[in-house]
């Protein structure tokens, strides 16, 4: 196993695998990237090793920029995303400007690598109408199921919404996270930054309902994580969109989002209510207020549709 968490790839020549094992180290250990950022690196420059490794070019000091060029034509041409794309040759800039930096080349090769244009596309999201049906439905489910399986799934869906915090922070929630005087909760988000985050009084109420709960699935493996598996352990972030998308098909109107979706809807409907962008980047954790600004852009459509709808000389 590579120090990039990835199986190694035949045919990457060795130097290139050292300096992409040495990459993941700076990445893990100075940087602080998670391991899923580290893991997606790695996954990036291991097909990047390969292909050099077909080409008979074997240490990076051979790499040219219309090698890297060449890289992503092969891959467009074998259908990739525009997506995908992207995000391989944003991972081959920051890996050649770090390889500058440690001297392991003379000239960086990626610097001048454009990345192919995504078109924008405004994430799906649920109306104000579609949250609300879906939080009905949802305590009335909960209300029929009084088993912990039925509590915590509210909970789930209750913070998800309510608080706009992602699947991976809500599985990492433990119980000293929970500040119940201020109505909120202490999120280790991206980077292993900390922020603290409103709790909505229904989202407050379905959490302290489930943690009465909870005790009746602890195990020795429990710790002090909030949201549990039926087995004891920590909640793993697939169970927990599994919850969102059973609970979408109480709303078939409305397209079946998962626990980002839920993200995406609590961001729209704050700025659709008035709250301002600096307040929502805050609560969702972005490090740049333009990955904020997307959710401006979902708010305008549902006024402009509106507008189309409602106007009689629209």
């Amino acid at each position: 196993m590579s120090l990039a968490g990835h199986q190694d790839t035949p045919g990457i020549p060795a130097a290139l695998r050292h300096a992409f094992d040495a990459f993941a180290d700076y990445q893990r250990l100075q940087v602080n990237r998670s391991e899923n950022t580290v893991r997606a690196y790695g996954g990036d420059l291991e097909q990047l090793g390969s292909w050099l490794g077909d080409a008979g070019i074997t240490s990076l000091d051979q790499v040219q920029l219309p090698d890297l060029r060449a890289w992503l034509a092969a891959q467009q041409a074998a259908g990739m995303a525009a997506a995908s794309l992207q995000r391989r040759s944003g991972a081959v800039r920051v890996f050649f400007r770090w390889a500058e930096r440690q001297g392991l080349v003379d000239e960086d090769p990626a610097a001048a690598l454009k990345s192919p244009k995504v078109p924008k596309r405004l994430p799906e999201t649920l109306t104000q109408a579609d949250a609300a049906e879906l939080m009905d439905a949802v305590m009335a489910a909960a209300a029929e199921d009084s088993s912990p399986s039925g509590v915590r799934n509210l909970a789930i869906l209750e913070v998800l919404y309510g608080s706009g915090i992602r699947v991976s922070e809500l599985c990492g929630l433990d119980l000293p996270d929970i500040d119940r005087d201020r109505n909120a909760i202490r999120v280790l988000g991206k980077g292993n930054k900390q922020r603290t985050v409103p709790l909505s009084d229904p989202s407050r109420r379905s959490v302290d309902a489930w943690v009465l709960r909870r005790s009746e699935w602890l195990t020795a493996s429990s710790g002090q994580a909030v949201f549990l598996g039926r087995q004891g352990g920590r909640l793993d972030p697939r169970v927990a969109r599994r919850v969102v998308h059973d609970a979408m098909r109480a709303i078939p109107q409305a397209p079946d989002i998962g626990p980002h979706g839920l993200r995406h809807a609590m961001a729209t409907h704050l700025l659709e209510g008035g709250a301002d962008l600096r307040s929502v980047q805050e609560m969702l954790g972005h490090a740049s207020l333009a990955t904020t600004q997307i959710y401006t852009h979902v708010s305008d459509e549902r006024l402009k549709q509106a507008f189309r709808q409602a106007h009689p000389r629209a």
